[in-house]
């Protein structure tokens, strides 16, 4: 009946949007829409926009997309614009006709803020910037959301480094993408692991090295990096009883001056593989490597087990009292958690390592689930809404105040984004702009042209890398 393309665009949205353009009044002209995180825990660290662009919008839709979601959208049950579509194709070339300003890439917004806004070129297609809102928001919502969250847990662990430990050189780090194989597609993958690379250079998801190079001009720099590592089948490959030659092993391979490397040590007895193995049949091998030992428990009650550990460590190989008063062990001998790791525990673990005397020195942590897939467009709510339309040459404000909601209400107007008098971000009308007031929002995208490309090194540093 059909093409399989997952790369149509007409067909990348919401199935009740294909009979809107019927619905807006006579006369319509133009359509204005803003994406805002209303509420959440977090500050927004804007992120995906560019990414979307490159792979979605600089494609133009052809006579054959057309053809393709005529036959998909009437077999389904509904109307379809071919009229308009096809319109779109001649006259533009298959280039959305819209204009998409956003605040930068890396910026650091307070939520219920408007970050993205949108609106259609030409009059024909009043319609448009509503179609794409499927697409649009979630290309937005998502990496932003594991960004924000990213950079709630660095806050967490820079306050930890700045109260027990001597610097925070390390900070970039401290918290490692452990999230490849929960996240729920491999472009979730790519587009989350990446965001989570605005704040850290830790990852496990090689894929974000990919998109990183072909969304953000990173083709000649490394935006990330990893360790040898054990995962329970090169430990329990060796046998219960060759736990010890396991372990040995990992240091013959993986030792030596400068380097690190990690592993998993809780596939029998965590406290007989620290107290036995580690602490005493390998000690010397550890000590005397030149390198650094990262012992990684992977069960139990995560706070319990990363205290515990430290203080057995700290039994067999002793520890020294920085500059903070913080005990540190070794440089050769550190503890990754990366079970069971979220904003909350995270904080709950280096509370309970830095009362019982370490420094958060001691400890990184790896974080899957948490970071990629137990977010959703709920956890800062997201949401698209339009908030002006021009009818007949005229402009006026549109929005929704459901009495059942006060939450929902929406914002009027056409938007601007401005540093207030305490240089906080703070959204304005666009009329209420003057010569002497800065607009944070940016044209973006233009009638199917890319007009500002960031890298991955200069969003860093906007959100204070």
């Amino acid at each position: 009946m059909y093409t399989s393309n997952l790369n149509n665009l007409i067909l990348n949205s919401d199935s009740y949007k294909t009979s809107h353009w019927v619905q807006y009044p006579p006369g319509s002209e133009y359509l204005s829409s803003y994406i805002e995180a209303r509420s959440g825990d977090y500050d927004v660290v804007f992120f995906g926009l560019q990414a979307f662009i490159k792979e979605y919008l600089s494609t133009p839709i052809t006579h054959q997309d057309i053809d393709e979601a005529e036959t998909i959208i009437h077999a389904h049950g509904l109307t379809f614009n071919r009229v308009d579509w096809e319109r779109l194709v001649d006259k533009h070339g298959g280039y959305l006709p819209l204009r998409i300003e956003a605040i930068p890439e890396g910026t650091i917004a307070p939520i219920s803020n408007v970050v993205c806004q949108i609106v259609n070129t030409d009059p024909e297609f009043y319609w448009l910037p509503s179609y794409i809102e499927t697409a649009l928001l979630r290309a937005i919502w998502y990496p932003s959301t594991v960004a924000s969250v990213s950079r709630y847990c660095k806050s967490i662990i820079r306050r930890a480094l700045e109260k027990s430990a001597d610097n925070t050189e390390s900070l970039i780090f401290r918290l490692h993408d452990f999230g490849s194989r929960g996240a729920s597609s491999h472009e979730s993958v790519a587009i989350g692991s990446l965001a989570h690379l605005v704040n850290f250079a830790g990852t496990d998801s090689m894929t974000a090295l990919v998109a990183a190079s072909r969304w953000y001009q990173m083709s000649d720099d490394m935006p990330a990096f990893s360790i040898p590592a054990a995962e329970h089948s090169t430990m329990t490959a060796w046998g219960r009883d060759g736990e010890t030659a396991a372990f040995a092993n990992m240091i013959e391979q993986f030792g030596g001056e400068g380097k690190t490397f990690s592993v998993v040590s809780d596939s029998y007895d965590l406290w007989n593989a620290i107290d036995n193995i580690w602490g005493d049949t390998l000690k010397d091998d550890v000590k005397n490597m030149g390198g650094t030992l990262v012992i990684r428990p992977d069960s139990g009650e995560p706070t319990k087990v990363v205290r515990e550990a430290l203080e057995r460590l700290a039994v067999k190989f002793g520890t020294t009292i920085n500059s903070k008063g913080y005990k540190v062990l070794p440089d050769y001998v550190r503890i990754i958690q990366g079970d069971g790791i979220g904003p909350q525990s995270l904080s709950k673990i280096i509370n309970v390592v830095m009362d019982a005397g370490f420094s958060a020195d001691n400890i990184t942590f790896g974080m899957g689930g948490g970071l990629l897939q137990q977010v959703n467009r709920d956890t800062m709510s997201w949401a698209m809404k339009a908030s002006a339309i021009s009818i007949n040459g005229t402009w006026k404000d549109i929005y929704k105040d459901p009495v059942t909601s006060h939450s929902k209400r929406s914002k009027k107007g056409r938007l601007a984004l401005i540093k207030g008098s305490s240089g906080q971000l703070q959204t304005i009308k666009a009329e209420d702009l003057n010569a002497h007031t800065d607009n944070v929002l940016r044209d973006v995208y233009v009638d199917g042209k890319l007009l500002i490309e960031d890298s991955l090194t200069t969003i860093r540093e906007r959100a204070g890398w």
